[in-house]
């Protein structure tokens, strides 16, 4: 089911302030910018993302998850009773969905669209 991990991201409640953090603090740069509402830093081991298109999920990071197809997936998890804290949508590349683990974690699950 799982195929590799897609990304991790910090949800944010401000984004010009997290990109001041990020990039000029930190010094990353950005590889990919969707309306400001996702802003994604390519690494050599992975991407970071900082986003304030998901509600505020928690201090702290999540994981994202590439599966096959996320709709699929969200059907089976629910058939399972795994509470799921956002139904599928999509965004310009992808479609997710966020599915809470046993403790309340929050975990995305993600399909590229393109």
């Amino acid at each position: 089911m799982i195929k590799h991990i897609a990304f991790t991201m910090y949800t944010v409640k401000d984004m010009p302030r997290a990109r001041k953090f990020y990039e000029s603090d930190l010094g990353l740069k950005v590889t990919n910018n969707f309306r400001d509402e996702w802003v994604e830093y390519h690494l050599d081991n992975g991407c970071f993302a900082i986003t304030t298109m998901v509600p505020q999920i928690g201090a702290g990071a999540s994981i994202a998850f590439e599966v096959e197809d996320v709709d699929k997936v969200i059907e089976r998890l629910k058939k399972g009773k795994v509470t799921v804290k956002r139904e599928p949508f999509s965004s310009p590349v992808c479609r997710m969905a966020v599915v809470l683990d046993t403790e309340g974690n929050a975990v995305t699950l993600h399909t590229k669209t393109r």
